[in-house]
């Protein structure tokens, strides 16, 4: 018998591709790739050493994990590569990023089958 909750969170998956997603460009060097993205947000605070914390808040996008694929090849994000989102006559390219320490992504789900990746603002221009 199927795992229960695989089989949900494998319709919850669809159910955020179907209802509540945008299309953005993931882009590392030359390639590529157009893909659905759930917008996110993630909180994170990071000690100095001297006592001061430091809290922030970045942009996630939520994505399939099998829909990463650049140059024909699956892959996984990667600090440095890009996200590119268009909206009203502007585009957005966000970095990809760590949180802190942490990795800049990470499965949004037991099953794999989603991944956040952590994202901050580098420019914003018009659009033709």
């Amino acid at each position: 018998m199927a795992d229960r909750m695989q089989a949900g969170q494998a319709w919850l998956a669809a159910q955020l591709n179907k209802h509540a997603t945008q299309c953005v460009v993931y882009r590392r060097g030359e390639l590529e790739t157009e893909l659905q993205a759930t917008i996110g947000k993630s909180t994170y605070q990071q000690d100095d050493g001297a006592g001061a914390v430091t809290r922030a808040q970045v942009r996630d996008y939520l994505i399939d994990t099998g829909l990463l694929v650049l140059g024909g090849v699956a892959t996984l994000p990667k600090a440095g590569d890009k996200i590119i989102e268009t909206e009203d006559q502007k585009q957005f390219t966000y970095e990809v990023m760590s949180l802190g320490s942490d990795t800049p992504w990470r499965y949004s789900d037991p099953f794999r089958l989603k991944l956040r990746i952590h994202t901050k603002l580098i420019n914003t221009e018009d659009v033709d």
